[in-house]
């Protein structure tokens, strides 16, 4: 039985954003299926309030303690800069014998976390980075914004990567794919009646101007979803259907607040780039347009919740960041996964060519208003059809008992 060792990135400390959260545990889940003995390393960074910190990790211990995983759990958290020396490791849940010990004895690291310490990686007698943002990951390491460090193997769920269609650099390495897995016991389709189209999103990354893609000086674009989002505004408009949008925004924007009664507020691009409009005036025009508005933290605010919002959903309606259609990297959200599995039909931006995904029957990937507005009414003209074809798309492409192992062959092979 091989044991496996996960690094996901900043789970502990955003108990509020439940998908991210199913990301990794398909991951954990499907490898204890397969027979591995799995563990759970993260670095976790403290926010300096004691009481706030203690409930973190409880209801990270709780959460993962419903699955089993409760003592798999190896937290740490990074001591001062020392002078001339590598930053101390503070286990958090465990001491450090025996966090070393899992350490030493693990057959293989699957690396999450892209900015992880390098010395414990030399710990490891196998390492694998798993990349989970296709396109831009070889960006930001081409230009040196994230140095990632020296791994064993690289694995990626972009379909292009490393190919010749792909339309961003792939940093030198020979990077095998892989596809994300779902473990479907704990996603069953469901069969109860569903009124809305709708998903989970940030909308522009909240304080501190959101993402961009920086490509060199003055030269860059912004990179959130409110970009995608707004390209589509006038959907509900054409279309039948409801369609709702679970957001993650800025503190204190109230939703269905009148826009004369919030003060403006803005986030600044990049090298004094141009600020973005008020998030509270998007919402207004998004209302104007026909959306039905939540915030996600009251409808997905944890993995239960998360679960239960997608169920309840007739199918999904989402964008991509421009990102992926520059890159082309042919990606599909691990959040579409789980409204698949769930026998919801999903209605998402093209990211570019795929070499296996459907289009048309279960998933329908869109280019132009038209043929979102063309998918919708598809999808409800024939939806007990379209809902099998998006369990059996979840059941012959993402299932973790079959993608794991030729991933588990990638990185240990």
């Amino acid at each position: 039985m091989a044991t496996i060792v996960l690094s996901p990135p900043r789970v502990v400390g955003s108990p509020q954003v439940g998908g991210h959260f199913w990301v990794f545990l398909h991951y954990a889940l499907g490898l204890r299926g397969l027979g591995c003995e799995v563990y759970w390393l993260e670095q976790v960074e403290p926010t300096g309030d004691r009481g706030v910190d203690a409930n973190l990790l409880a209801t990270f211990h709780e959460r993962m303690g419903r699955y089993g995983l409760a003592d798999r759990t190896l937290l740490y958290a990074r001591g001062p800069s020392c002078p001339g020396g590598p930053r101390e490791r503070i286990p958090l849940n465990c001491s450090a014998a025996e966090l070393d010990a899992v350490v030493r004895r693990a057959d293989l690291l699957l690396n999450f976390h892209y900015a992880i310490d390098p010395e414990l990686l030399t710990g490891f007698r196998r390492t694998a980075l798993v990349d989970i943002d296709p396109g831009l990951l070889q960006f930001w390491m081409s230009s040196g914004q994230i140095p990632a460090p020296r791994h064993d193997r690289y694995l990626s769920i972009g379909e292009t990567v490393g190919t010749p269609e792909a339309r961003f650099p792939d940093c030198g390495l020979a990077w095998q794919r892989i596809r994300s897995p779902i473990w479907l016991p704990a996603w069953p389709r469901v069969s109860e009646p569903a009124q809305a189209f709708t998903t989970v999103s940030s909308w522009w990354g909240g304080r501190g101007g959101g993402e961009w893609v920086v490509r060199g000086e003055g030269d860059y674009y912004d990179n959130n979803k409110r970009v995608s989002f707004l390209d589509f505004v006038e959907l509900p408009r054409r279309t039948e259907e409801t369609l709702e949008l679970a957001l993650s925004l800025s503190d204190g924007v109230q939703i269905d607040a009148p826009l004369e009664s919030v003060a403006e507020t803005e986030g600044a691009g990049p090298a004094g780039g141009a600020a973005y409009p008020s998030e509270v005036q998007d919402m207004q025009l998004l209302r104007r347009c026909g959306w039905r508005l939540r915030h996600a933290r009251d409808v997905a605010g944890g993995p239960d919740a998360f679960q239960a919002y997608i169920q309840r959903s007739k199918g999904e309606f989402s964008c991509a960041k421009p990102s992926c259609m520059a890159f082309q990297n042919a990606w599909i959200s691990d959040r579409t996964l789980c409204y698949l599995a769930s026998g919801r039909p999903a209605v998402v931006q093209d990211t570019g060519p795929s070499a296996f995904l459907p289009n048309g029957l279960g998933l329908f990937r869109f280019r132009s208003l038209e043929q979102a507005a063309e998918a919708l009414a598809t999808v409800a003209a024939e939806y007990e059809k379209q809902s099998r074809a998006a369990r059996e798309i979840a059941e012959a492409y993402f299932d973790a008992r079959l993608v794991l192992p030729p991933l588990l062959d990638a990185a240990l092979g």
